[in-house]
């Protein structure tokens, strides 16, 4: 048998024989990931405008939920002014700086989000057949990124998420009287907000591949058992869709947040449809 030996090049980077623009989902990704990150930083830093309750609203932006410091009549643990430190700046007292790390510790981590931005930030690889800035390959069994295996984790931690945002959208739901004090069903623009955001959320928390080995992937012969089967169908029908669910999610709760603060800020104004 004869044999051909080919020697093979590596690539420089960015280095591809692809034609057309192979670099336009990257720069996306790092448009629009990027941006996400860019804001829902400085609204965390903000520790301000994140409840809105005129009206007798009841609005809780998504990045402060829950809110465990902060304003003395909705705050878990009452005033944040009343018990910390008063050496630490005001910078860095902000309520959501002490949950937002569950949340988004899910997101960084999570299996479809590796992909997306490792090419878009990292350019690890920029993308398929395209040369790479570096020459070796370590993984994800070295520090920092050894931490990536924490997604099933943070998995339980965002199904907890999940409670306290049912009951924001439960509590948007309800307008205060401002005269008899007495709480009445209503809805607003707010409320569809909310509610959207926690629908969002929870189709991407449930379309999470952890989650769906958590419930059969751990079991030789799931079909022994139909409720089980029937679950794990339901979450591989989910899990399916995953990029577009995270990618809808990403717009909703951030926008969530944007609502909160603008019509906290009377720059929009919430109009009542019930």
């Amino acid at each position: 048998m004869s044999t051909v030996l080919v020697q093979l090049t590596r690539r420089s980077f960015g280095q591809t024989m692809r034609k057309g623009a192979w670099w336009l989902p990257s720069l996306l990704t790092f448009i629009v990931f990027g941006s996400f990150v860019g804001y829902s930083t400085w609204a965390a830093f903000q520790g301000e405008h994140y409840l809105f309750t005129k009206g007798g609203a009841h609005y809780l932006s998504p990045f402060y939920s829950p809110e465990l410091i902060g304003y003395a009549a909705s705050a878990w643990f009452g005033d944040k002014t009343g018990w910390m430190p008063a050496w630490l700046p005001t910078l860095f007292t902000s309520p959501a700086l002490l949950i937002l790390w569950a949340p988004g510790g899910f997101r960084l981590t999570c299996y479809y989000y590796r992909g997306a931005y490792y090419k878009a930030m990292w350019a690890d690889p920029i993308a398929c057949t395209v040369g790479e800035p570096r020459s070796g390959y370590r993984g994800e069994k070295k520090f920092p990124l050894i931490l990536q295996n924490l997604h099933r984790y943070f998995l339980y931690l965002a199904l907890l998420f999940l409670i306290v945002l049912a009951y924001d959208a439960y509590e948007a739901m309800w307008f205060t009287d401002p005269v008899t004090k007495q709480a009445h069903f209503g809805i607003g623009v707010g409320t569809i907000v909310l509610t959207a955001d926690l629908i969002c959320l929870s189709l991407y928390t449930f379309s999470c591949h952890s989650l769906r080995h958590l419930i059969g992937g751990r079991k030789n012969e799931l079909s022994k058992n139909k409720t089980q089967k029937a679950c794990y169908d339901c979450v591989s029908s989910l899990n399916s869709r995953h990029m577009l669910f995270a990618w809808i999610s990403l717009f909703v709760v951030g926008f969530s947040d944007i609502y909160v603060r603008l019509c906290s800020m009377e720059i929009w104004t919430d109009f009542r449809i019930l």
